[in-house]
């Protein structure tokens, strides 16, 4: 039997007897005929008048009705390709019958008198008939099924099929066979046939779901086999005149109204998935090979009884058969379920990525150690992992964590168990106290570059101990502090967690906490140090600072706000704050001074800022707002900030595009100055303080003066070379003063040329800085 895939029924098109009356009027035909030949034969018994004849056209005459309904279906364009080949086969089928039994009609009437046998050539046309109902029922797709499955269903349908016909052979067949008046070999074939065509159509119909063919259909097309059985069964219990009678006038006619019913569900059917197969059917079929088996212990028939044992033997050895191969299939089965939960508890208690136990298995291996005595955890964090994430890709980061964690593993081997905690963060979990030695392991494991991309990273190490009892979550927090503060003194090493230790840190979210309501409540503002022209002493221009002025605490140290406000994000509007109050009060400062006082002014910029893709356009707005020109803007940035990848370069470029002018803020201490001033957009390149702190010590013109001097010396040359002003930072005294002149430095800022101070005071230098300057006009 074939399978292929459920096919849907295609649109309706409406054509020659494809009306929605269609199926009812053969139907309606075929009933009629059939309760004619009811009518008849009740007629006939009751009186016996009339031609005997006539019994033979009710059977002609319902097939032709059957094969018009048949082809009305097909002509309806309801059928797609698979369906419309069943039904013509059953088409064929029927005229088929149709012929043949028309042959046997006009056979009857030309005989003078009693029941003619069928002419050979009615008999093949009938062979044939079923032969096509036959193969048009073993062409019906059952659909796609696995191997396995396709395995088990032939298994089932073999004993469904000889179940089924073993009761049809030990009830029907064999009594013809064997009976002393046998009948003809025609009509025994005939009826052979028809068996087949019952046990293979409700063998096929249990197996059938959604499709093409619609499954009630195929069950009445294999009902039509049944009335063969109920032919056979009058043929050996009733008369030879009787047995004709029924099955010609009675039980043959009713086949073409099951069929012309058949055409109605299928011209009605919407596809739609039925019910699951029975599955119950094989078990049927086992005990309905045992009535025939009863029958014959009963009543002992020779022959008979040894086909009937073999039928029995047959389907209980398939039975078997079935059954192991359905303990293979569960035991299959369970052994997957096994497999998948065993997958799944370990995808649940694992990290997908590096293979080491997650967070959720680490807390319940604490747990159960602290249940029993003293337990160590060792936090590992990586250093500036985020930075191998933006630079390198996340793809490349991935890959260094794996061999972060491998290389971890193999430095705590057999002293520890190793987990990955999520991120960049992993943990090392033994028992006892200690640690330190295990710290030092794993400091000392990272010292080689890792990884397929030789990358040299770094890990701070945060230990903590706890006696038994403690609880999980406390020595996780104070493991987490200590780690931490191994960061803040400068990564790359390991801090034992002590008492008191988080208090810092509390303190320093405190003020992350803090911060967003100081934006809101307006407690940031800004204070301005003076630019100054060494030469004249005049002030040019201003940087700008923020401070917070803190409702309980008073002043708060920008060292102390600006990294909170860096970790939380809140540097950028922060920064946005900064950068709209430094142009306006820097417009003001320009309209009321004129352009040859008031010069430039320099906000500060962060590389979250930089990042923020809306940060071109909120300058581009800022000076829109307040009128300040874009030349006399100067955004002041760390060369760590500018080194932070594609992103902040294009931005950096676009702000140069609009006029504004970049500066080099602490230059120097970098480590790709030189490389900066040729890539970067910068106009100014401000000297770091610690290259002016001590400048002034030595005689002017010894080794030792020339040494101290000979960045600030290189910084300015260079800077004249590539056509850039230069700031000297952190000028503390005159001497300062004067021998940055004599390098060629022409402004500065510091304490000994103008503390940071408010705006106000700003405004008093310049308008004195205005009046000498009219005064010497």
């Amino acid at each position: 039997m074939t399978s292929a895939t459920p096919e849907a029924p295609l649109p309706d098109q409406v054509g020659m007897d494809a009306g929605t009356h269609a199926p009812w009027r053969y139907v309606a035909a075929t009933a009629v005929v059939a309760l004619l030949g009811v009518l008849w034969y009740a007629w006939w018994t009751a009186t016996g008048a009339g031609p005997l004849a006539l019994c033979y056209v009710f059977m002609p005459v319902g097939c032709a009705m059957s094969a018009l309904a048949v082809s009305a279906l097909c002509r309806s364009g309801r059928l797609g390709p698979v369906a419309r080949r069943f039904w013509r086969w059953l088409g064929v089928g029927s005229l088929c019958l149709t012929g043949g039994y028309s042959l046997l009609a006009a056979a009857a009437f030309a005989a003078s008198s009693g029941f003619p046998p069928m002419p050979l050539a009615g008999a093949l046309l009938v062979c044939a008939g079923v032969l096509a109902a036959i193969y048009a029922v073993v062409r019906v797709p059952l659909g796609v099924i696995s191997p396995s499955e396709r395995v088990r269903q032939w298994l089932d349908r073999g004993i469904a099929f000889l179940g089924c016909t073993a009761v049809l052979w030990h009830f029907g067949l064999a009594p013809l066979i064997w009976s002393p008046d046998p009948w003809s070999p025609s009509f025994t074939v005939m009826i052979l046939l028809a068996f087949l065509l019952a046990a293979g159509g409700i063998t096929k119909v249990s197996y059938l779901g959604a499709g093409p063919v619609d499954r009630v259909a195929v069950r009445l097309v294999a009902a039509t086999g049944l009335c063969a059985a109920a032919v056979a069964v009058l043929a050996v219990r009733g008369s030879h005149e009787t047995a004709i009678l029924l099955a010609q006038a009675v039980i043959l006619p009713a086949a073409p109204l099951l069929l012309t019913l058949a055409v109605r569900c299928q011209w009605n059917s919407t596809g739609r998935p039925s019910r699951q197969a029975n599955t119950w059917l094989p078990y049927l079929a086992v005990a309905a090979v045992d009535v025939p088996v009863i029958d014959v212990l009963s009543h002992p028939a020779g022959k008979e009884a040894s086909i009937v044992a073999l039928s029995a033997v047959v389907v209980t050895g398939l039975v078997l058969v079935r059954q192991y191969v359905v303990l293979r299939e569960n035991t299959r089965l369970l052994r997957e379920k096994r497999a998948s939960e065993e997958r799944l508890r370990f995808e649940a208690t694992h990290d997908a990525l590096t293979g080491l136990a997650n967070r959720a298995l680490f807390r319940d291996w604490l747990a159960v150690t602290l249940r029993s005595g003293d337990a160590t955890v060792l936090l590992v964090d990586l250093d500036d992992f985020k930075t191998v994430n933006d630079s390198l890709g996340h793809d490349v980061g991935d890959e260094l964590l794996v061999a972060f964690a491998e290389t971890l593993r193999a430095a705590v081997g057999d002293d520890g168990r190793v987990v990955r905690l999520g991120g960049d963060e992993f943990a090392v979990l033994t028992t006892g106290p200690g640690g330190e030695a295990l710290a030092g392991r794993i400091m000392a494991a990272f010292r080689d570059p890792i990884s397929a991309h030789r990358l040299l990273v770094r890990a701070s190490v945060g230990i903590a101990s706890a006696p038994a009892g403690t609880a999980v979550s406390s020595l996780l927090r104070d493991a987490d502090v200590a780690m931490y503060t191994a960061k803040q003194r400068g990564k790359a090493n390991w801090v034992r967690y002590a008492t008191g230790m988080e208090k810092p840190l509390v303190a320093h979210a405190q003020i992350g906490g803090d911060l967003r309501r100081a934006l809101d409540a307006g407690e940031f503002r800004l204070v301005y140090q003076p630019l100054v022209e060494l030469r004249t002493r005049r002030v040019i221009g201003v940087e700008a600072l923020v401070r917070w002025m803190h409702p309980e605490r008073g002043m708060v140290s920008p060292a102390e706000f600006i990294p909170a406000a860096e970790r939380t994000g809140l540097i950028v509007p922060l920064g946005r704050f900064v950068l709209r109050e430094t142009c306006r009060q820097s417009a003001a400062w320009l309209a009321e001074f004129g352009p040859d006082v008031f010069q430039k002014a320099g906000p500060n910029v962060s590389v979250r800022q930089l990042h923020d893709p809306e940060f071109v356009a909120e300058v581009r707005a800022a000076l829109a707002d307040s009128g300040f020109p874009a030349e006399r803007l100067i955004l002041e940035l760390t060369e760590s900030a500018v080194l932070r990848g594609p992103q902040v370069s294009r931005a950096l470029h676009e702000l140069n595009a609009l006029g504004v002018r970049l500066a080099l803020d602490d230059f120097g201490t970098g480590e790709s100055s030189l490389s900066l001033l040729r890539a970067f957009p910068a106009a100014i390149v401000k000297l770091d303080k610690s290259f002016v702190d001590g400048i002034e010590l030595d005689e002017p013109g010894t080794a030792a003066a020339d040494a101290r001097q000979a960045v600030a010396r290189a910084v300015v040359q260079l800077s004249g070379a590539l056509g850039l002003d230069t700031v000297a930072e952190g000028i503390e005294n005159e001497e300062q003063a004067q021998r940055l002149m004599r390098l060629g430095y022409t402004t500065g800022q510091g304490y000994h040329l103008g503390r940071p101070m408010e705006a106000e005071q700003i405004t008093r230098l310049l308008a004195a800085q205005r009046d000498l300057i009219a005064a010497a006009a």
